[in-house]
């Protein structure tokens, strides 16, 4: 459950008890440290002692333990609880998947709960570990890194959803491409996926923008250093670019799709045109050789010596006539 448990003072990582709740006091007791705890899918039971040595909120605990939330930033008495959704891109078969991850701050810890196989955190506590200026901020500090990695990658999630789009878009108009059964499902697919990636960047505007300061009369956030506002306004200035992307994304594909119905459209009116023309041109000599084939005694052209020659070079003459007819008009 525990990936890590690190104690921080000083922005420099040092060696703690293993035991959290022992680990906690000391830092409460020192002043300028805290511990750092980051867990990985915990179950209920495996979670409940981390709940009550931290005394996180039970909503907030709930919310952790089910997952599947969307990104909000929630007040509470003794902490902070924020969740964010990572996001990762295969664009081999178009798809993003989202995960979560669980941000608890309060008096001197934090802890974090991590779901799915986006965004590890490892990577995120190396980095800050690596800058001790940034680490002696406190909680406060981790909080803005996490958000800033997540952001970070949906500003990559963009790109590469953007650069796959185009291809996609040269794939509908390409002379070929654009009126396949496999075209249109991408479309829709592609669609879906834009759709998923706005679920983990929209709501997540709030919650920045909150840390950054534009809340409610500007009131500060409790837990959350005073000076860090700028840094979080950096991080939403990046997620509003991403959320602008998005939607310019969505936009996009429903052009595209709008166009591709068009396109199928036009090749159906296309095809029946040929069909017309070409039926019609199969409806004259089926009429002529109706007419002679009634048996009727009484036709002139029966006993005529050049009756049935002059019968088919008609035909024939009226085949290429309207054949040259349909050719023009762009029919055939």
């Amino acid at each position: 459950m525990i990936v890590d448990c690190a104690i921080y003072r000083d922005g420099t990582r040092t060696e703690g008890p293993k035991d959290f709740s022992v680990a906690l006091a000391q830092c409460r007791g020192g002043g300028d440290a805290f511990v750092w705890i980051g867990l990985y899918e915990p179950t209920e039971a495996e979670f409940d002692r981390v709940t009550q040595e931290f005394g996180l909120h039970p909503l907030a605990v709930e919310d952790a333990l089910s997952a599947h939330q969307r990104p909000k930033l929630e007040i509470y008495d003794d902490s902070l609880f924020m969740v964010l959704k990572p996001v990762g891109y295969e664009p081999r078969h178009d798809i993003v998947s989202a995960g979560e991850v669980m941000v608890f701050i309060g008096d001197s810890f934090v802890v974090t709960v991590r779901h799915g196989e986006e965004a590890p955190l490892a990577a995120v506590r190396r980095r800050l570990e690596a800058e001790p200026e940034m680490l002696r901020h406190g909680p406060t500090a981790v909080l803005y890194s996490i958000a800033d990695a997540v952001v970070d990658h949906y500003v990559d999630v963009a790109g590469e959803l953007s650069t796959d789009l185009e291809g996609l878009e040269a794939e509908v108009f390409s002379p070929t491409g654009g009126g396949s059964r496999h075209t249109a499902s991408r479309i829709y697919n592609f669609k879906r996926q834009i759709l998923e990636f706005r679920r983990a960047t929209g709501p997540l505007a709030q919650p920045l923008d909150r840390l950054a300061g534009g809340g409610v009369f500007g009131v500060r956030v409790p837990f959350v250093h005073a000076k860090a506002q700028p840094f979080f306004r950096d991080v939403n200035d990046h997620l509003t670019r991403v959320n602008e992307s998005v939607e310019a994304l969505d936009r996009l594909v429903s052009d595209i799709l709008s166009a591709h119905l068009a396109q199928m459209s036009v090749r159906q009116n296309d095809d029946m045109r040929k069909i017309s023309a070409w039926a019609a041109m199969a409806a004259v000599p089926t009429m002529i050789a109706g007419i002679y084939g009634m048996n009727f005694d009484h036709m002139p052209e029966l006993h005529w010596l050049w009756s049935y020659p002059a019968l088919i070079a008609g035909m024939a003459a009226l085949e290429v006539m309207l054949y040259r007819l349909f050719k023009s008009r762009g029919w055939l």
